[in-house]
């Protein structure tokens, strides 16, 4: 599960951050990992998951059990009564909380948006789809800035907007995956107005208008990517390379989308080394 991190679109725990960083984000990304294969039905076969959670092999189907019962063993975390957490991953992550004081809502948030991706698969409005990066994108930059005591209320406002952006590159990226497991997270209102249909969605290639739709969404996510930069100029030090390796991650990939002029159906456009390198020295430019 932990070596699905080198195929994000943005380094999780790179080599220059210190080791205790580093563990503690590795624990985070474990957890985030866990609760999003929880949702998309990606765990391993054989209900060893959930055997680890208490339930039984026969469960392991069951999305909503499965998130359940991890709810309860996050509990378990935050608990300093026995017996502990039950998960592998659940226990690493122990450590991390008490070391940095996390509080549980950046990580109840997360278990939230995949309950809510078993019964919500469309959403009518850019505001709807903000709200449900409320709870599946911006925890993941609220525990960043609690692992390395930088909190604050600016910090936290522009990293919910990094936060957004990132998760519509990662949504523009796989419009056609999300398809397959009936999830359109396209605003709906976007379709109308750009003329797409989800059949339209399903083609093997994008037609004009797909491609209008997703260059529109691909600049909703430069802005708010934009808006929440000023965070890589508010801190210092070896943080300030992984705030910038975050947002390039996003600008790389918006390049790579527009590089293939914006037709994403066809699989993820995905960045080159090179060009995040390129986008993390811009971003420091920008904002050093």
């Amino acid at each position: 599960m932990l070596d699905k991190a080198a195929h994000e679109n943005f380094p999780v725990a790179p080599f220059f951050v210190p080791r205790a960083w580093r563990t503690d984000l590795m624990a985070v990304y474990g957890f985030a990992r866990l609760v999003d294969d929880i949702g998309d039905g990606d765990l391993a076969p054989g209900g060893g998951d959930a055997v680890l959670l208490g339930l039984d092999r026969a469960q392991a189907d069951d999305r909503l059990a499965l998130l359940d019962a991890l709810e309860a063993d996050l509990h378990r975390v935050f608990s300093d009564r026995a017996p502990g957490p039950r998960h592998p991953l659940m226990r690493r992550l122990g450590p991390t909380v008490r070391r940095c004081g996390l509080s549980p809502e950046p990580f109840l948030g997360l278990i939230a948006a995949n309950r809510q991706d078993q019964h919500v698969r469309r959403y009518a409005t850019y505001e709807d789809l903000a709200a449900y990066c409320e709870l599946s994108a911006n925890p993941v930059g609220r525990l960043v800035l609690g692992i390395t005591g930088t909190a604050s209320p600016e910090r936290i406002r522009h990293s919910d907007a990094v936060c957004t952006g990132l998760q519509i590159v990662e949504h523009i990226q796989d419009v056609a995956e999300d398809l397959g497991r009936d999830r359109v997270y396209l605003p709906g209102e976007d379709l109308k107005h750009f003329g797409v249909s989800e059949s339209d969605l399903a083609a093997p290639s994008g037609g004009a208008s797909v491609r209008a739709l997703i260059a529109h969404e691909a600049e909703r996510a430069r802005a708010l990517l934009n808006e929440g930069t000023p965070l890589v100029g508010s801190v210092h030090g070896r943080l300030k390379l992984l705030l910038a390796g975050f947002v390039a991650g996003g600008r790389a990939a918006l390049q790579a989308v527009a590089a293939a002029d914006h037709d994403v159906l066809p699989g993820p456009p995905k960045p080159t080394k090179l060009s995040l390198l390129r986008e993390v020295r811009a971003t420091l430019r920008r904002e050093g």
